[in-house]
């Protein structure tokens, strides 16, 4: 495959594009991260999701020390080619480092952000370190 397609896609001034994760069978947005072009060109040739994790400076395949890797099932890409889409089947259910299905998991209520999902998996057990 060429990589002509990676030119179209916007980047930023620092090389990065937001990346939404959304679960394929849902609709849920399980995450949203960056990618850099590296990113981009092994997710879509492992078929796995692979972010550039700005804290560390690296590159991230999701999953790497929880296990919940996320399988690609379809790569888009919004009008302005300023977003990555993911459609993926999370591993484990998990998509959150809290332990939790989705990383969007407080809401809104009476001024105050609450958590509206239950911890799936204790993240202490997730993350053995």
């Amino acid at each position: 495959m060429t990589e002509a397609w990676l030119n179209k896609v916007n980047w930023s001034a620092d090389g990065l594009v937001p990346a939404i994760a959304q679960d394929a069978a849902t609709g849920r947005v399980l995450m949203v991260a960056w990618m850099d072009r590296e990113a981009l060109k092994r997710t879509a040739a492992t078929g796995e999701a692979i972010y550039w994790s700005r804290s560390r400076k690296k590159l991230w395949h999701k999953g790497e020390e929880s296990g919940h890797t996320q399988k690609v099932i379809e790569i888009r890409i919004d009008c302005d080619a300023d977003v990555v889409l993911l459609q993926v089947e999370q591993n484990g259910g998990i998509a959150c480092h809290t332990g939790r299905e989705s990383c969007f998991y407080s809401k809104l209520k009476n001024g105050e952000w609450v958590a509206a999902d239950a911890v799936l998996k204790d993240p202490d057990e997730i993350y053995k370190r």
